[in-house]
């Protein structure tokens, strides 16, 4: 049995909000256990009183950090501070940063230059560099639970949503390459290798196009053949102009 990753989630309050928090926690535990849980702000501000409500749910820690001078972001210094002491224990196998913040850029790259994985989390505003130093990197808008008495719709492939798969050229080409690279001599690839391909070369995330799994995205696109094997629990892919 494969040993699970110990993850440190370190939360900036003041750049991400809480409404996405429980959606956070819940993508987080297919990669591991989430062991350090966090929240880095200025408790005093009103600001972050949304936050207050989630902590003690969810076991996260509150970090108090005062603004010391106006204009400058304390919050920043102090959660990188803390994750370099996460990094030198020797205690996590993982890092997830929850915020919107580019600054935090450099630490990412840190962190990767160690060995470890860094899960990224931030609004649509999340700056490009943040987002493409993560693998992945979800945007927390697309965490966001549905209101409970409001009907979940179902996902379901259609035309409009193939159309405007393949018109992502990016998304398009990322997909192709992976399937490219990983096939065996017969031109058909299998999903897992896919999927670790694309999670070591990108921050893309099928949650960001509106989908839970990579294959069913994948299947959206119809730009592959599919091919169920071992009683239908392994998928295979081969691109369909081969």
């Amino acid at each position: 049995m494969t040993e699970r990753k110990r993850i440190a989630l370190l939360i900036d309050c003041d750049n991400v909000s809480h409404n996405s928090i429980e959606g956070v926690l819940e993508e987080l535990a297919k990669y591991g256990m989430v062991n350090v849980r966090h929240a880095h702000g200025d408790w005093n501000n009103p600001s972050l009183s949304g936050w207050i409500d989630r902590l003690h749910p969810h076991a996260i820690r509150p970090i108090q950090q005062f603004a010391y001078s106006k204009g400058k972001n304390a919050t920043d210094s102090a959660m990188i501070i803390d994750a370099m002491d996460l990094l030198y224990s020797n205690n996590i196998d993982a890092f997830a940063l929850m915020t919107s913040d580019s600054d935090f850029t450099p630490l990412v790259l840190r962190i990767l230059e160690s060995g470890l994985p860094v899960y990224g989390f931030g609004e649509k505003k999340t700056p490009k560099p943040f987002v493409d130093a993560c693998s992945p990197f979800i945007y927390t808008e697309n965490l966001i639970p549905e209101e409970e008495d409001k009907p979940i719709a179902t996902k379901t492939p259609s035309s409009k949503n193939r159309n405007t798969l393949r018109g992502d050229t990016s998304l398009v080409k990322l997909l192709r390459t992976a399937a490219e690279q990983t096939s065996d001599d017969d031109g058909w690839s299998h999903m897992s290798k896919v999927g670790h391909y694309i999670s070591n070369n990108s921050s893309f995330s099928a949650i960001n196009y509106g989908y839970k799994k990579l294959g069913d995205l994948i299947r959206a696109t119809e730009l592959f053949e599919i091919d169920m094997r071992s009683n239908g629990k392994a998928m295979y892919i081969k691109d369909v102009r081969n």
